[in-house]
Parts: C-alpha cells; sequence; structure tokens
C-alpha cells in the first residue's frame, strides 16, 4: 500500500513518526558531516528539500532528541554507518530560519529576527535555570527580547553557542535555513543597505567571531556576493548548483521518480512528469525533479499543474526580467519560443547589479531554477559561455503568467489588446496601450526622447512577451529580425502557414521626436514608411505569405500618450 503524503511537511521527525512518504536523503548528513568544512552554504532553487535535510541534520544531531537515532533513522542510509549511529543525539543544535522574513520595511523585517532569535532561545529555556550561569551571562539572556537592539540580535547565535558549549562540553552547530529570503526582499523593497548590514554583523557574529561555533551550515537559493554580507567569512565553503559536492542531495533522480511513480501507480506517466518537471542540473547529475512538483502530482493521483509555479517566491525574478534591458528581454523571447541562449555565469549575484548587467541577473535566474544549463558544467565556470533554456514545461507556465501579470494594473484585459491586433482595431489597440503605459509605463522604465538611455524598447519587449505567451500556438512572435533592408521591431509569424487564414504582422514602435515630427500622427506616419521603405514584409512574403494577409502597424510614444495607426 502506497504511504500516506503529507503535503507541505517540512519536519523530519513527523514524517518519520507517521510513516509517511519520504525519500532516503539521509547520505547527506554523512557527507556532511564527514567533510567537515567549519561553515558550508548550499544553494538550490526553493522547494527543492533544504528546509527538510536541515531539519534531518538537526534531528540526528540534536541532544534533544538523543536516543531516538533507531524510530527516526533505522532503515535509512545514514544509520548503515557505526560511526554516525554512535554520533546521533549528541551535539547541541541552534536551528535558524528566516524563510518568512520577508518584511516590506527593514523594521518589520528586524521585528521578525528578533522574534526568531527571541525563539531560539527559548527552544533552550534550560539554560537560563543552569547553576553555571555567571551574572553577565543572565544579563545577555535578559537583553534578548523583541525590541532588542540590532547589536544584541545579531550576538544572539554567538551567544548561544557560548553557553550550550559549556553547558553540554560539545561545540554546537548552528543551522541557518533560507538565509538570503530576507536579502531578496530588502531589493525589491528598496531598503538593501540597511538589511545587508544587519546581515553583515550578523553572519560574522554567528560564523566568524564565534570560537564556540562547531560548525554552521545554511541554505539559500542565490549565493550572494562575499562583499555584500559574508565579508571576512573566509572559512565559507560555497556549494552552488554548479558544485559537485552533495549533487544529489535536494531533489529527486530519475531512480527516485521512478520507484515512487511505481508505488503510486503511476509509471505510465513517466514521459510526461519528465516533460513537467525534470530539467535541473545539480554538479554531474541531470535529471533532477522539482520534488514539490513531482509530491504533489503523486498526492492528486496523477493530475499535472504548475505547482511550484503556484508557490510564493517569483517577486524577484520577476522584478528583474521585467526591468531588464532590451537585451535581456530579447533573450527571453528566444526562451519563451523554445530557443537557448549562450551566456557566461558568474554565480555570484550582486543584487545592486541586476538593473544594469544583463549578465548578473543570469546567475540569479539559473540558481532560481527558471533556466538550466544542459550538459555537463564547464572546466572554466567563470569564463565559459554555458547553453540556457527554460528548465521545464512548468516554468514555461510560470513565465506565462509573470509575464501576464506585468500588464495587470490596466483595467483591461491583455487578450484585449491580442484580440484587437490580430482584427485590425487601431483605436482598441490604442486605447488598451494608454491605459497600459498609464498604468505600468514606469515599471518598464520607459522614456520620452530617443536620446534618453532607458528608451521605450524596455517597454515594447515586454509587450511582445505578453504576444507570446498569449499567442504560443497559433504565432511566432519574433523581434529586431532581418528582413528587406533592415530590422523590422516585431513580426507575428501564423503558423497556419501561407495556406492558412490568420493574418500576419509587423510592428514598428517610434518615440516622437520634436525636431522632425510636430504631432504623433506624424510618428506614426514615420514609422509607417520605414516598414515601406526598408520592406519589412519581404520576409513575410518569402515565407508564402499573401500581402493581402500582411497587417502593418505604427505604434508611437510620446511620454505617457501612445498612438496606434
Amino acid at each position: 500500500m502506497a504511504r500516506t503524503i503529507k503535503i507541505g511537511a517540512q519536519g523530519f521527525e513527523g514524517i518519520r513518526e507517521t510513516g509517511s512518504f519520504y525519500v532516503d536523503k539521509t547520505g547527506f548528513v554523512r557527507d556532511w558531516w564527514l567533510a567537515q568544512d567549519d561553515v558550508t552554504l548550499v544553494c538550490r532553487p526553493r522547494r527543492f528539500g533544504k528546509t527538510l535535510n536541515l531539519d534531518t541534520v538537526r534531528c540526528f544531531l540534536s541532544t534533544d532528541l538523543a536516543g531516538r537515532g533507531e524510530e527516526l533513522f533505522g532503515g535509512l542510509e545514514v544509520w548503515d554507518d557505526p560511526a554516525m549511529r554512535a554520533l546521533q543525539g549528541t551535539v547541541p543544535v541552534v536551528a535558524l530560519s528566516f524563510a518568512r522574513v520577508k518584511q516590506s520595511d527593514f523594521e518589520a523585517m528586524r521585528a521578525r529576527v528578533n522574534a526568531i532569535m527571541v525563539a531560539a532561545v527559548q527552544s533552550h529555556g534550560y539554560l537560563r535555570g543552569w547553576e553555571g550561569l555567571t551574572d553577565a551571562d543572565r544579563d545577555a539572556l535578559a537583553r534578548v527580547t523583541a525590541d532588542m537592539s540590532p547589536t544584541t540580535c545579531a550576538d544572539v547565535p554567538n551567544l548561544l553557542c557560548r553557553l550550550l558549549e559549556a553547558y553540554h562540553g560539545t561545540m554546537p552547530v548552528v543551522l541557518l535555513d533560507e538565509y538570503d529570503a530576507p536579502m531578496e526582499v530588502a531589493w525589491t523593497g528598496g531598503y538593501w543597505d540597511e538589511a545587508s548590514g544587519f546581515m553583515r554583523d550578523l553572519m560574522n557574529s554567528t560564523f566568524k567571531t564565534n570560537p564556540a561555533l562547531g560548525r554552521g551550515l545554511i541554505t539559500g537559493v542565490t549565493r550572494v556576493s562575499r562583499e555584500s554580507i559574508f565579508s571576512d567569512l573566509n572559512n565559507l565553503n560555497i556549494v552552488t548548483t554548479s558544485t559537485p559536492k552533495y549533487q544529489a542531495a535536494f531533489g529527486f533522480t530519475q531512480g527516485e521518480v521512478d520507484e515512487a511513480l511505481a508505488e503510486y501507480g503511476l509509471s505510465s506517466k513517466r514521459d510526461a512528469v519528465r516533460d513537467w518537471y525534470d530539467g535541473f542540473t545539480f554538479g554531474g547529475v541531470g535529471h533532477v525533479y522539482n520534488p514539490w512538483s513531482v509530491t504533489k502530482l503523486l498526492e492528486s493521483g496523477g493530475l499535472f499543474e504548475a505547482y511550484w509555479a503556484n508557490t510564493s517566491g517569483n517577486g524577484l525574478v520577476s522584478e528583474v526580467v521585467r526591468r531588464g534591458d532590451r537585451r535581456l528581454k530579447a533573450d527571453f523571447e528566444e526562451l519563451l519560443s523554445g530557443g537557448e541562449v549562450a551566456k557566461v555565469i558568474d554565480e555570484q549575484v550582486v543584487f545592486y547589479e541586476l538593473a544594469g548587467r544583463p549578465d548578473a541577473a543570469w546567475a540569479l535566474l539559473l540558481a532560481a531554477g527558471y533556466v538550466t544549463s544542459p550538459g555537463p558544467v564547464p572546466e572554466f565556470v567563470a569564463t565559459t559561455p554555458r547553453r540556457l533554456r527554460l528548465t521545464n514545461r512548468e516554468v514555461e507556465l510560470s513565465f506565462d503568467r509573470m509575464v501576464e501579470g506585468w500588464f495587470g494594473e490596466a483595467e483591461a484585459d491583455y487578450g484585449e489588446f491580442a484580440d484587437a491586433l490580430l482584427v485590425g482595431d487601431a483605436e482598441a489597440m490604442g486605447d488598451y496601450l494608454g491605459e497600459v503605459v498609464l498604468a505600468c509605463a514606469s515599471s518598464f522604465d520607459s522614456a520620452t526622447r530617443p536620446s534618453e538611455r532607458s528608451e521605450p524598447e524596455r517597454f515594447y519587449h515586454g509587450l511582445v512577451l505578453g504576444l507570446l505567451v498569449r499567442l504560443r500556438g497559433r504565432y511566432s512572435v519574433e523581434s529586431n529580425r532581418e528582413s528587406g533592408f533592415g530590422r523590422y521591431d516585431v513580426a507575428l509569424v501564423p503558423t497556419d502557414g501561407a495556406a492558412g487564414s490568420d493574418p500576419a504582422v509587423v510592428i514598428e514602435f517610434k518615440v516622437f521626436n520634436p525636431r522632425r515630427e510636430q504631432t504623433l500622427e506624424d510618428t506614426v506616419a514615420s514609422a509607417h514608411q520605414q516598414i515601406e521603405e526598408r520592406r519589412y514584409v519581404a520576409g513575410l512574403v518569402e515565407r508564402g505569405i499573401a500581402p493581402e494577409r500582411i497587417r502593418t502597424y505604427g505604434i508611437a510614444f510620446r511620454g505617457k500618450e501612445v498612438l496606434v495607426g
């Protein structure tokens, strides 16, 4: 009989006590312990078992669970090692999680971290009554309150380690889950400087200037640059998605997925499961599956949905792509069309560079699991271009929803714009774009003059991505492609081919130029003149599309005014 699936269960103890579905990843506990690294940072996408693996480490090591090794770990990989069995329940653990530190401002973030530190102290409440405490120790514990100062808060793990070592006679392990969650929100929320300073103090106090620390284990999605919050932390071993270490410890391998599908009578869906949820590569292991989505599929009895895409956590990725320059959006046009792009990946994410450097954004997108690099990891990761594509069907749907969400601030449905474009209703197109520009244009950094650095290309490439989402399957949406004597801005090529009935479309975007034009109507006319003179429709005609099936549009911008003709 198939085991019960506890959706969202992140506690190892509860899963084992109830005999619920569990894929054995306890070999990670052994491998990490035997590696003897002082502090380890493991980066994996969200919902890839990081929290469960950290709790597994806690349950194995913690003195709170001494004597329960056979009950919790019997029959699992780590329990096969006699030396590891002797270790179970002998190490004090300080367990912290920043997964819910996602507040909109710095003071709210600090309040949340304060609450986490208060709870950490309370989890070792026996220390308060210990006779071995000095008056200074009691005073330090008394200062750990909901309204403690940033300095006091940053020193709490250090204080706990010192007291736990004195009490147990063993240096403790510190586990920190989702360390970068507050940093992502701080970047999008506009309080990066305050948050990074606070986190830098906390990290250094906990993992660097902490003589009572036995070992540290940190998880997150991104490898935030050392300069940001890991300054002077030269004892940090960083494990990214390119690193062979622990390459099969997070996510489900092909063999594990096959066993799970067989247990739940779903082996016939193997190929579809691969299409939807496979595609990740960690170190030298390919065909790694998203464990959250596979588990949800099993629980549902075989219903395919974008389970990972429906969970929270893509706000930073959405902001990076939406605010990216025309090169980044053009690359995403290629990806959403089923293609690949080649990029050199610097695996350190420098948040303040995300808005200005497309290559910095790719590190985030790869670490977060939205793109994958098929094939082996190159020997020289920092200098070798890597082929990138969207990871799987689920990620593709995630981007579809993300792009459509960019236009959600406009009152009209995005589909109305696509429908108006296809039926030749320029007035309706203009009405919709007017609403979008008023509501959303600042999100794409649109500009008023061609000479400005932040050209409206960001906005119209965002519009193109929306068309890709809306018209996928019916049209091939292309931009900046050669045709005739130049490069058109956008072309919609019907997939029904030369014998079909769907219209083909060519669009040229123009910013009003006061030196050459008096009205937006002049700008629209200039766009049409360019389409004609440079014969942008020639490429469509060469594909067998009759000229009468081809529609052309000029879209003119002046600040937040827009005209379509």
